[in-house]
């Protein structure tokens, strides 16, 4: 088995920001990763990310291979690619895992497994999702170039896009019998000049072109939904830690030292929020990184 100070499971911006604030404290670390980025879908789209300082308009795999490439200037971090798999807290506290055949034993552990996004089942949404249809309105507001802009409801929480959009454009909120305005809520949307449209919506095409039952199209210059966030890994589950639920759905419960429920496990990034971006997730790390070295002097 092998043995190991620290290890993180999870190498995008929460995981990679938590190892480096290790690596940086001449700690030994080991960081996990199936490759399997979040917002990899908006660079296979060929679109960047915006809003993270210094970063703004640049790929977000770019972004990523420079902290990686960074990481591993230090000769105490050791990377292995591979899914972390059977965890568990053994007899002795230690934190045990599994990578292919591969037993690992860390004294201290961060997760920073992410989540991944659950579509609404709306016909040609699933091709189009970080390309021209996204959830973002902070990530990708502003390249909606202050023009149409469509919402797709897949859960309550389109009453909140539908109030925040206007900032950026001028919104139709589809409502797709997946979301039941009161009309408190139409009042609030009425008065920020959201659009309703309560016809069902047959398919998306072109762009972000919103083809309604009804055989109207609309011609839209991007679309944002409300999927369903799910854990990316079961390891928080299978060591134990709590769980909460958010608005999105799942995610770990953590202290503001990023510390689970379990001893000696750290959370960070995506999977320990109700919600996130770039900028939180790094910062999650960071914070993550910070609380774990700090457990280790006690």
């Amino acid at each position: 088995m092998k043995t190991i100070d620290f290890a993180v499971i999870g190498g995008s911006y929460a995981g990679l920001s938590a190892a480096l604030q290790l690596a940086r404290a001449r700690r030994n670390v080991l960081v996990v990763d199936a490759g399997q980025r979040r917002n990899r879908f908006v660079d296979a789209a060929g679109e960047t990310s915006h809003g993270f300082l210094t970063q703004d308009g640049r790929p977000p795999a770019e972004i990523a291979a420079d902290a990686r490439e960074q990481l591993m200037n230090y000769p105490n971090v050791e990377w292995m690619h591979g899914t972390a798999e059977d965890a568990r807290v053994a007899a002795d506290g230690r934190l045990e895992f599994r990578v292919g055949t591969e037993a690992i034993s860390a004294h201290r552990l961060i997760l920073a497994t992410g989540v991944r996004d659950e579509l609404p089942p709306v016909p040609g949404l699933t091709e189009r999702w970080g390309r021209s249809i996204f959830h973002c309105p902070y990530c990708h507001g502003y390249e909606m170039n202050a023009g149409r802009i469509g919402i797709i409801a897949a859960s309550p929480l389109a009453l909140h896009h539908a109030l925040m959009l206007p900032d950026w454009g001028s919104p139709t909120l589809f409502l797709n019998d997946a979301y039941t305005p009161s009309e408190e809520d139409l009042a609030a949307i009425a008065r920020r000049g959201t659009q309703v449209e309560p016809v069902l919506i047959s398919r998306i095409d072109g762009h972000a072109d919103v083809v309604l039952q009804d055989g109207r199209t609309i011609t839209l210059n991007g679309l944002f939904t409300q999927p369903r966030t799910l854990m990316s890994s079961p390891v928080a589950e299978q060591l134990g830690c709590a769980l909460e639920e958010g608005p999105m759905g799942l995610f770990i419960k953590v202290d503001e030292g990023k510390a689970t429920s379990v001893p000696n496990v750290f959370a960070c990034g995506d999977a320990a929020r109700a919600a996130g971006n770039v900028t939180l997730a790094v910062a999650d790390g960071a914070m993550a990184g910070f609380g774990a070295h700090r457990a280790s002097m006690v």
